[in-house]
């Protein structure tokens, strides 16, 4: 199973007065997909997540903005529970087979945590915490990217085309490319983050990277 990529927010003064307006906040400044925009799914969990939902709501055939969100959770809000959302954003990849690069969507997943929820979850995983899904979006596959690339053995037959058709110069360099459009997205977003939440510490990390954050940054380094 691939790797997935993780951003871990934790904001000052998260109070229950205060954690509808900063997730509402945090919310807008997601940059969402232009093909499918809107947030499609909204759960609301209260106690732990052993606990059934409290309200689950597919909202793909209308999804809706920020401030419609919060609207349904200022009917929930509480210390203690947690808010799921999903939507898309937009990521570029690159199609070994044409070497054509494109933006497609690609899913989001955005948890709000309560402080008082899952015993201070929040603690370890931040007040809000983001999964942007796959995490070679952004650090490419088989090493292939960065100052010190470190090419791996393919894994699987289809590792194993995408290796060979990146052994041609200039798809590896539209393959460079593609992801560090991906990276600059990213930073730019944490950035847009920092500007409309009192952000007091925030944690980019993977499940395949040791420093998840320093891999990114030498990929854009590299010439």
């Amino acid at each position: 199973m691939a790797n997935q990529a993780y951003l871990s927010i934790w904001s000052e003064d998260f109070s229950e007065d205060r954690m509808l307006d900063q997730f509402k906040n945090f919310l807008s400044t997601v940059p969402l997909s232009a093909t499918k925009p809107g947030f499609t799914h909204l759960v609301i969990r209260a106690v732990d997540p052993a606990e059934s939902p409290i309200l689950e709501q597919d909202l793909r055939s209308m999804p809706l903005d920020a401030d419609g969100i919060a609207q349904i959770i200022s009917d929930h809000l509480h210390s203690d529970c947690s808010y799921e959302v999903r939507c898309h954003w937009d990521l570029t990849g690159l199609d070994p087979l044409t070497a054509v690069s494109k933006a497609e969507p690609q899913p989001l997943e955005i948890l709000c945590h309560g402080e008082d929820y899952d015993e201070g979850a929040w603690r370890e995983n931040g007040h809000i915490q983001v999964d942007f899904g796959f995490e070679h979006l952004f650090t490419g596959h088989a090493g292939l990217l960065g100052i010190r690339q470190t090419a791996a053995a393919a894994q699987s037959p289809e590792e194993a085309r995408f290796l060979e058709a990146m052994a041609w110069p200039e798809n590896l360099e539209k393959y460079q490319q593609a992801t560090k459009a991906n990276i600059r997205k990213l930073f730019d977003w944490i950035r847009a983050i920092e500007k409309a939440l009192p952000v007091k510490q925030f944690r980019l990390w993977s499940e395949g990277e040791e420093n998840f954050e320093a891999r990114l940054e030498e990929i854009l380094a590299a010439r």
